[in-house]
């Protein structure tokens, strides 16, 4: 037997909001047959592809502490650098900056509910060497 992962889930102050943002970083769309709404509590984006999909669920608690997981995200057509200051201009913050003097590393940021990611290196080479 296998399991593969159905979807990622993701506990939202505003569940349609977060779909609404995290769509426009990673080109996700809603599900045309179920379209997310500001009333809903669980809101749903898919990838391009329809392989990946992410779900905002509105909780009453806030966010309290570091998250336990977190994306990261590798730019797939331009560099690290103009995907951060894409992001940031949508509203993300900047929170640290691991990258090295060779360019290798990655940004540390925060989406508009405080919620951590990471954009990598933009060079898929380099992920033999974690980076």
């Amino acid at each position: 037997m296998a399991l593969r992962i159905s979807h990622t889930s993701i506990d939202s102050h505003d569940a349609y909001a977060q779909s609404l943002w995290w769509g426009e970083v990673l080109g996700y769309a809603e599900d045309p047959n179920d379209p997310n709404a500001a009333d809903h509590d669980e809101c749903m984006i898919i990838s391009p592809d329809g392989s990946s999909r992410v779900l905002f669920i509105t909780v009453p608690e806030e966010k309290s502490v570091k998250n336990r997981i977190h994306f990261d995200l590798r730019p797939t057509d331009v560099s690290r650098e103009e995907e951060v200051e894409r992001v940031v201009s949508l509203g993300a913050t900047r929170i640290a900056d691991f990258v090295r003097p060779d360019g290798t590393g990655w940004v540390v940021l925060a989406d508009p509910e405080g919620n951590e990611f990471c954009i990598l290196t933009g060079q898929p080479q380099l992920d033999a060497l974690g980076l």
